[in-house]
C-alpha cells in the first residue's frame, strides 16, 4: 500500500464490512429491511465501485483525492438518509406513506384495486426492528457514515497537501 491507496483501501474495506453486516442481518437473522433501510446501502455500493475502481488505476495523489471526496460526498449523502430514518422511526416527521403503512392518495376504483394487490407484510419505515442501546441501525448508520465522510474528506486533503 502506498500514502494514495491506504485512505481507498479503508473505506472499501469499512464499505464492504457494513454491507456485510446489514446482509447477515438480513439473511442470517430475518431482519427484513423497509424501503428507506435498502435506500442507505447504494452510499455504500458506490463507494466500494469508486474505491475498486481508484484501487485498479493507481491513481496519483490529485486523483486519489479526487476520488476520496466523491467518497466522502456519498458518505454524506448516506449519513443523511440514515438520519431522514432516524426521523421517520422517532416520529420527528412523516416517511413516506410506501412504507409508513399510509394509505396514499385514493381517486379511483384503480388506485383502491392497485394498494390492495400489494404485499401486507412489508416492513415498516417507522417502526424500529433492533436496537443496541436504544439506538436502531438507522441510527448506527447515521453515525458510520459521518465519520466515513469525515475520514474521507480528511484523507482527500492531506493528499493535496497545505493550502
Amino acid at each position: 500500500m502506498t500514502r494514495t491507496r491506504d485512505p481507498i483501501f479503508i473505506v472499501l474495506m469499512a464499505s464492504i464490512a457494513i454491507l456485510a453486516a446489514v446482509f447477515t442481518s438480513q439473511y442470517g437473522f430475518g431482519l427484513r429491511p423497509c424501503e428507506l433501510c435498502l435506500f442507505q446501502r447504494v452510499p455504500y455500493g458506490v463507494v466500494i465501485l469508486l474505491a475498486l475502481l481508484g484501487l485498479g488505476l493507481r491513481l496519483d495523489a490529485k486523483l486519489s483525492a479526487l476520488l476520496l471526496g466523491a467518497c466522502a460526498l456519498a458518505f454524506a449523502v448516506g449519513g443523511g438518509l440514515a438520519f431522514y430514518h432516524v426521523g421517520v422511526e422517532q416520529h420527528w416527521w412523516a416517511g413516506p406513506t410506501s412504507c409508513t403503512g399510509g394509505l396514499g392518495t385514493v381517486h379511483s376504483v384503480e388506485d383502491l384495486a392497485a394498494l390492495l394487490s400489494k404485499p401486507i407484510n412489508i416492513p415498516q419505515c417507522d417502526k424500529v426492528a433492533w436496537s443496541l442501546f436504544g439506538v436502531s441501525m438507522a441510527g448506527y448508520n447515521v453515525l458510520a457514515s459521518l465519520v466515513l465522510a469525515g475520514f474521507s474528506a480528511l484523507a482527500a486533503k492531506r493528499l493535496t497537501g497545505p493550502t
